[in-house]
């Protein structure tokens, strides 16, 4: 896969009133992928939209879409939205194991290990049913969740995205003591796509991408700009 920095406008900063004007809009201005966050309430404490959005996204659009699972049960909703359109899913390393097990931070959930052998044999069990509906599949992990939780599945997926934000808002600042994380990531998982999500603007970019990053989700830095052209431009300028 190519280093090169693909941009990934983020959906949920588009206007919803005009959905598909918005989405001509990033396609036009240069965006490489269309980034989609569904949220179930569950997972992270917030909802978005579900698989009528990304059918209307795949009719509206030839943009590679990046739908981004933040949700309890990955196992059961990931093959439908791989059906639905998508042309990757990714879904959490955090909702492979019991809330039990996972640390609850006050804006969402982590890990504080490497996953059990029940996390990753369901983590391969989702891995097998995006990729059998013949799609792309990816990983994310939460800003306090270590790397080294998500090292074994990294070797069976195409995507690793690292949550600089806490999902579930858009418009947030970076974390940026989890861009360290990004080259650690990066040392285990080369040659492969390594996406980062959060905060993701022309001052901030430049430092994902030297830590290893070459996809990057941006959404208010996209749609909420006058001339989206420019700000992609601007963006793909600044990770170089």
């Amino acid at each position: 896969m190519s280093s090169a920095a693909l941009i990934a406008p983020s959906l949920l900063a588009a206007d919803f009133a005009r959905l598909g004007e918005e989405i001509r809009k990033a396609e036009s201005g240069g965006a490489d992928w269309l980034h989609l966050d569904v949220m179930d309430g569950h997972f992270v404490p917030n909802i978005s939209f579900g698989i009528p959005v990304v059918e209307a996204a795949r009719r509206t659009t030839k943009l590679f879409l990046d739908t981004h699972l933040m949700i309890e049960d990955p196992l059961h909703l990931a093959p439908e939205f791989a059906k639905a359109g998508s042309d990757l899913v990714t879904f959490h390393v955090e909702a492979l194991v019991p809330r039990a097990q996972r640390a609850l931070r006050p804006r969402g959930w982590a890990l504080e290990r490497e996953l059990s052998p029940g996390g990753l044999s369901k983590g391969r069990e989702v891995i097998a049913a995006i990729r059998g509906a013949g799609k792309k599949a990816g990983i994310s992990l939460n800003p306090d969740t270590p790397a080294a939780a998500i090292r074994e599945l990294a070797q069976e997926v195409d995507l690793v995205l690292v949550m600089t934000v806490w999902p579930g808002f858009g418009g947030q600042k970076m974390i940026e003591d989890v861009i360290p994380k990004l080259r650690e990531i990066r040392g285990f998982f080369p040659g492969a796509w390594l996406e980062v999500d959060g905060g993701v603007a022309p001052a901030t970019i430049g430092r994902c991408a030297t830590a290893g990053a070459n996809v990057f989700v941006a959404g208010t830095a996209v749609f909420r700009e006058p001339d989206a052209a420019a700000a992609v431009n601007a963006l793909r300028s600044a990770a170089k």
